[in-house]
């Protein structure tokens, strides 16, 4: 088997939530060279068109379409829903990566930093997906299942609060959605996959990896001492939504250069030194 037969994307179509920045637009940028159409959404339309317009420049195979999407409320959820149809009457990838956060110490955080953060990430995830099955199944067959790939973090995997509570909670609400939604539509022809990030160069993350030496910093505190960069992203969506990937559902790939293996120090080592 070829290497365009496992990762190759010809004629797939795709939804990207959050597509204009951070991993939303790097997963936007590979399954587009890969050859899907990618209709890239957010909560900022002109975002949207200018980032397609960038795609579509550089002379990819597929292509990328650009318009407002919001996932904050139900009313936006049903016209974003809207406006994947009025794009594309079939839907074969969903990658559901609009997310928000929300910072402040323990003891000062506020009661309305649960709703908003929940509201994105948990359950306009949730009904997005839930109101694009009909398209999904319509894609989807044994051989080749339709995706969906739910964008998690490491914070959902580790308890790690970091000043994040409600992000940190909703993203292990993610996980543990994802795998309940893998084990249900894994008849209709549906993998339900999340990915696990540490950190990556994006708006969420201005605040600490904005030039080359906070980045640098931010990696030394990762195992494998560097932030994520594209191709990660890109590697990982590939292998997700390619042939290589349709026999796994339900798994939770950690893109986090290794801090979902981090732990404690050795408790012994100070007795054996």
């Amino acid at each position: 088997m070829d290497i365009q037969t496992l990762f190759g994307l010809d004629g797939k179509v795709a939804l990207v939530t959050g597509g204009a920045t951070g991993i939303g637009r790097m997963a936007a940028e590979a399954l587009m060279r890969a050859g899907a159409t990618v209709l890239v959404a957010s909560r900022k339309g002109d975002a949207c068109e200018a980032v397609a317009k960038e795609l579509n420049a550089l002379g990819a195979s597929g292509k990328a379409i650009g318009f407002a999407g919001d996932v904050g409320t139900e009313a936006g959820v049903d016209a974003l829903v809207v406006a994947v149809q009025a794009h594309t009457d079939k839907l074969d990838i969903l990658m559901n990566n609009a997310g928000i956060t929300w910072g402040a110490p323990l003891g000062e955080f506020p009661f309305k930093a649960w709703e908003k953060v929940m509201n994105v990430n948990v359950a306009g995830l949730f009904d997005l997906t839930q109101k694009l099955l009909p398209m999904l199944k319509a894609s989807g067959t044994v051989d080749d299942p339709a995706r969906v790939v739910n964008v998690a973090s490491v914070m959902g995997e580790r308890e790690m609060g970091d000043g994040a509570y409600s992000y940190a909670t909703s993203k292990a609400a993610v996980i543990h959605i994802s795998k309940i939604l893998a084990k249900e539509l894994a008849g209709d022809h549906i993998t339900v996959n999340s990915i696990a990030p540490g950190p990556f160069v994006s708006r969420m993350t201005a605040f600490a990896t904005h030039d080359e030496d906070m980045r640098s910093k931010v990696g030394e505190d990762v195992p494998l001492k560097r932030v994520g960069r594209d191709e990660d992203i890109g590697g990982c969506m590939l292998f997700l939504c390619g042939r290589g990937g349709a026999y796994i559902t339900g798994a939770v790939i950690p893109v986090s250069g290794g801090i979902n293996v981090m732990s404690g120090p050795n408790i012994f080592e100070q007795a054996l030194h």
